[in-house]
C-alpha cells in the first residue's frame, strides 16, 4: 500500500468522508489528499497512501482543470449555493458576446480574493469558521495563474465555464470577479473536477462502493505523482546506502541531473533496478546526494 488512487468524489460528500471510505479498507495504512473539494462539488480527488502521503505536496502542484457552473443575477455569503442566495433586482443580462470579451482579464497570473467561507486562515483560524460565526471576514488577495477559461453553454442565468489553473486557485472567486465586471453577481451551483495533472476523471474509482479488489485495481505507482521529475536508476549497493541513511556519490550523474540535483530545490527520482520508488534525492554538498525524503526502511 503505497501509491496513489484517482477518486470521482460525488457531490454532497465532503473530501474528509470520501476519503474515510479508502481508510476503511487499508487501515493502518495512513491515508492522505491533495487538494480538498467543498461538499458542492464533485470530480477527481487523489489519495495518497502509505509512504506516499509525503508526495502530497507535489499533486497539490499539478495544474487543475474544471467545469464549473453559475447562476448570474444572484450572490451569497459563500459564492455558491451551499448558503442563502439572494436575488438582485432587475440584474443585467449579459450577451454571450461580452461574457466572452472579458474572459481574457481573468487569464495567466491574476490576483483573486478567496470567499469569505474558504479554508484559508485568518490570525490563525479558518476563515470559513469566522464566518459561520457571523463575523465580518476579508481574505487577502493572492496571486494565482490561470492557464485558459472557456465560455461553454450559456443559457441564462447559467453559465458553464471551463477552466484550466494552477493549485490554489478558487473558482467561486473567478465567478464572482467576472460578474462583477458584467456589473452583476452571480454564485456557483455546479463544479467538477475534470483532471489534476495527468489524474482524469474517466480513470476515477468511484466513491460510492469502494471495495478491497476495486481499490488494488486502481493503485498506481507513487511515480504517478511526480510525472515530470527526472529518474535516476540505483545500483544495490547505493539502495543499500539510501536505505540506511546514508549519502550516495553524484559525480558520475549525466549532467542534466548533475545540473538538477544542484540547483535549489532540485529533486531527482530514486528507483531500483525494477523501477519503484526508493527516495527522493537533492544534493547533501558538491558530489553527493542524499535522500529527502526516504521511503525505505532500514533492514
Amino acid at each position: 500500500m503505497f501509491g496513489v488512487i484517482n477518486i470521482n468524489k460525488p457531490a454532497g460528500w465532503s473530501s474528509r468522508a470520501t476519503l474515510t471510505r479508502v481508510e476503511r479498507l487499508v487501515r493502518p495504512v495512513k491515508v492522505g489528499h491533495a487538494g480538498t473539494l467543498d461538499p458542492l462539488a464533485a470530480g477527481v480527488l487523489v489519495a495518497c497512501l502509505g509512504p506516499a502521503t509525503r508526495l502530497i505536496e507535489h499533486v497539490q502542484r499539478m495544474p487543475k482543470e474544471y467545469q464549473a457552473t453559475f447562476l448570474l443575477g444572484r450572490r451569497s455569503p459563500s459564492d455558491d449555493v451551499d448558503s442563502e442566495v439572494e436575488q438582485l433586482v432587475d440584474p443585467p443580462t449579459p450577451p454571450r458576446a461580452d461574457i466572452e470579451a472579458l474572459l481574457p482579464r481573468f487569464t495567466g497570473v491574476i490576483s483573486q480574493r478567496p470567499p469569505a467561507f474558504s479554508a484559508v486562515k485568518i490570525e490563525g483560524q479558518r476563515a470559513y469558521k469566522l464566518a459561520r460565526k457571523g463575523r465580518d471576514v476579508e481574505t487577502s488577495l493572492r496571486e494565482v495563474e490561470v492557464y485558459a477559461i472557456e465560455l461553454g453553454r450559456y443559457e441564462y442565468p447559467e453559465v458553464e465555464l471551463n477552466i484550466r489553473c494552477s493549485g490554489g486557485t478558487y473558482v467561486r472567486s473567478l465567478g464572482r470577479d467576472l460578474a462583477q465586471q458584467l456589473g452583476t453577481a452571480a454564485v456557483m451551483s455546479a463544479l467538477v473536477r475534470t483532471t489534476i495533472g495527468p489524474f482524469r476523471i474517466e480513470d476515477a474509482m468511484e466513491a460510492r462502493s469502494p471495495d478491497e479488489e476495486r481499490l488494488r485495481t486502481h493503485l498506481q505507482s507513487p511515480l504517478a505523482a511526480i510525472p515530470g521529475m527526472p529518474r535516476l536508476t540505483l545500483t544495490d549497493g547505493q539502495v543499500y546506502e539510501v536505505q540506511h541513511g546514508g549519502l550516495i556519490k553524484g559525480e558520475h550523474l549525466p549532467e542534466e541531473l548533475r545540473g538538477i540535483a544542484s540547483s535549489a530545490g532540485g529533486l531527482i527520482a530514486g528507483v531500483d533496478a525494477r523501477g519503484d520508488l526508493i527516495a527522493l534525492l537533492k544534493e547533501a554538498r558538491p558530489g553527493w546526494l542524499r535522500p529527502s525524503p526516504n521511503f525505505l526502511q532500514p533492514a
